[in-house]
């Protein structure tokens, strides 16, 4: 017998709106998290970003014939609907949120590290730090962007769904945004430069 982490997100939700109360269970746990660090990232604040990811769900226990499958997959509906509480509240972009260090996190911060750098983990830690603070000082349309495709690793068309784009606003806005965090970079650089041989690199190549 199939068990619920092996079903889709659509078997899912479509189970959960009979009843199955063992199938919103399952769906919840799959996608909380996700849902909790989007939020987390465009609220600044814990507590906020677990009311929003609480509302998100409720949205989908009260409102259940929003999501339509044929507009795209539901992780991009709850990263939309998550977006747009929080702008309701007020706290998009409000405060810097640390970003973990790890998974698809650790992954984009790595992408735009020089990974010829020889010295040890503190470089490294600053280096991700300064990438990090980077992100978060986007603009919010571009910072967006590079959260759900870069961090969250979700489709260009997911992201469109989620902002209510076209894919091709959602490809020049990554564009944008990661040229733009080329430049932050290296402006942090030359404002907090390191002589060379003491240990630190450039962030990029």
């Amino acid at each position: 017998m199939e068990r619920p982490d092996e079903r889709s997100d659509t078997d899912l939700l479509a189970r959960a709106r009979g009843g199955d109360e063992d199938a919103f269970v399952a769906l919840y746990r799959r996608r909380q998290g996700p849902v909790y660090r989007f939020a987390l990232r465009l609220t600044g604040s814990p507590a906020a970003a677990e009311e929003v990811t609480q509302e998100v769900f409720l949205t989908l226990v009260r409102e259940p014939d929003r999501y339509d499958a044929s507009l795209g997959p539901l992780a991009a509906f709850l990263f939309g609907v998550a977006r747009n509480l929080a702008l309701r509240r007020g706290d998009h972009g409000r405060t810097f949120v640390p970003i973990d260090r790890e998974g698809a996190d650790a992954n984009v911060h790595e992408s735009l590290v020089d990974r010829r750098d020889p010295h040890g983990e503190l470089d490294r830690a600053e280096r991700i730090e300064r990438v990090r603070r980077a992100v978060m000082a986007l603009p919010a349309h571009y910072r967006d962007v590079v959260v759900l495709c870069d961090l969250e690793e979700v489709s260009y068309a997911g992201a469109a769904d989620a902002l209510g784009c076209s894919v091709g606003t959602v490809r020049s806005r990554l564009h944008r945004a990661r040229a733009l965090l080329v430049e932050k970079l290296r402006a942090s650089e030359e404002a907090d430069p390191q002589p060379d041989g003491a240990g630190r690199r450039r962030c990029f190549a």
